[in-house]
């Protein structure tokens, strides 16, 4: 398990890093992201970067909006990396506004039951800090794939050979330590699906390397 997931973080580590600001127009139009962030690395992840999050997108040509939704749009219910950043965040401070930022607020049915509960001034306010903390602290790569069977099949793979791994492990200053989600302090992953599945096999993993060649 741990060469497989060795040889992943090796992969991985020597593909074109993306940072904040990202010209989004060198990204691939789908694909599966990778994250890594401050502080993660080393020891936690086979000595390179650790794997933090991995992700895709169901919608055709989606990728640079999936990875806009995470850095750039202040819109938590639209990115659940970035609901769980915010969770964290709250909670790591003690924030009884945790409760409100978890309400789900995606239909108007929704905003219209809780427009008198929520402190709309507060939640914007946490959306701003949720942005810094993604666009200071998050590098990410990415392997384009055009089928999207292919990719949600090797985004599940990736996320359940790291989550198994015995030698991959969060930092004790992990923000995700304090996140309230049991899944996400447990794998050290940003990540709740996917977890402790079927590992990546052999054939795949060649798969992913000749795609990294192809970036």
């Amino acid at each position: 398990m741990s060469n497989k997931c060795k040889k992943l973080h090796e992969l991985f580590n020597n593909i074109k890093t993306y940072r904040f600001p990202f010209d989004d127009s060198s990204i691939p139009k789908n694909g599966i992201y990778i994250l890594f962030e401050k502080g993660e690395s080393g020891k936690l992840g086979h000595n390179t970067n650790r794997i933090v999050r991995v992700g895709t997108h169901t919608g055709i040509n989606q990728l640079r909006s999936r990875l806009k939704q995470h850095f750039i749009n202040e819109n938590k219910d639209r990115s659940i990396f970035r609901k769980n950043i915010g969770r964290a965040l709250l909670n790591k401070s003690n924030d009884p506004f945790i409760k409100q930022w978890d309400l789900d607020l995606t239909t108007r049915d929704a905003r219209e039951k809780y427009k008198d509960k929520i402190d709309f001034n507060k939640q914007q306010q946490i959306e701003k800090e949720v942005s810094r903390y993604i666009q200071n602290n998050f590098t990410f790569i990415v392997i384009s794939i055009d089928d999207k069977e292919t990719r949600l099949r090797l985004e599940s793979r990736i996320i359940s050979t790291v989550s198994l791994c015995k030698e991959c492990g969060s930092s004790k200053n992990w923000l995700g330590n304090f996140s309230p989600k049991k899944k996400i302090r447990e794998s050290g992953l940003w990540l709740v699906n996917e977890l402790y599945k079927k590992e990546i096999n052999k054939i795949e993993l060649k798969q992913i390397s000749c795609l990294k060649e192809q970036v």
